[in-house]
């Protein structure tokens, strides 16, 4: 059995998470955010290819996106071209 302080514990993290995981987006800010991860995932799986010329531990911005996608269309082959019609939806 488990003791009652660690049972409170996790109730109240338990609490706490489900807090977190309500908050409400708008459907363009959750087109934002999967943009930029499938960006930032670009980037550092396309960057000896298509980005040597960037910094390499660079924060990725929703402003950097057309910049990626442009790498991805020139340098990054048919993976590469794929992603980047991805990007763009």
């Amino acid at each position: 059995m488990k003791d009652s302080s660690v049972r409170e514990y996790l109730a109240q993290i338990g609490r706490k998470g489900g807090m977190k995981s309500r908050r409400r987006l708008s459907t363009e800010d959750a087109k934002n955010m999967v943009r930029l991860r499938d960006a930032k995932r670009a980037f550092n799986m396309f960057y000896s290819q298509c980005f040597w010329y960037m910094r390499e531990h660079m924060d990725i911005t929703l402003a950097d996106v057309p910049e990626i996608v442009r790498g991805l269309r020139q340098n990054g082959g048919r993976q590469g071209f794929l992603l980047a019609a991805r990007l763009c939806r």
